[in-house]
């Protein structure tokens, strides 16, 4: 199993064309968690949230509970 490494910023971000020297994440998978991310603060622009905090809390809540319950269904 992989482990995640944050990005360091968009300043210290440095590639050689198929990942990102600094994190070592694949460029493909920095720019689908940005789209989803992308998604995300969308829904929460279009619908006016006033408490992005619990916005953001919830779908951590959601998304850690999805991701186990996808691990465990694949055994």
């Amino acid at each position: 199993m992989a482990r995640f490494e944050p990005c360091h910023g968009k300043d210290a971000c440095r590639d050689d064309g198929e990942r990102c020297l600094t994190c070592g994440r694949q460029l493909t998978e920095i720019a689908r968690l940005r789209e989803a991310i992308d998604a995300l603060a969308g829904l929460a622009v279009d619908y006016r949230y006033d408490n992005t905090e619990e916005f953001a809390n919830y779908v951590a809540r959601k998304l850690f509970k999805t991701i186990n319950h996808r691990r465990e269904q694949a055994g």
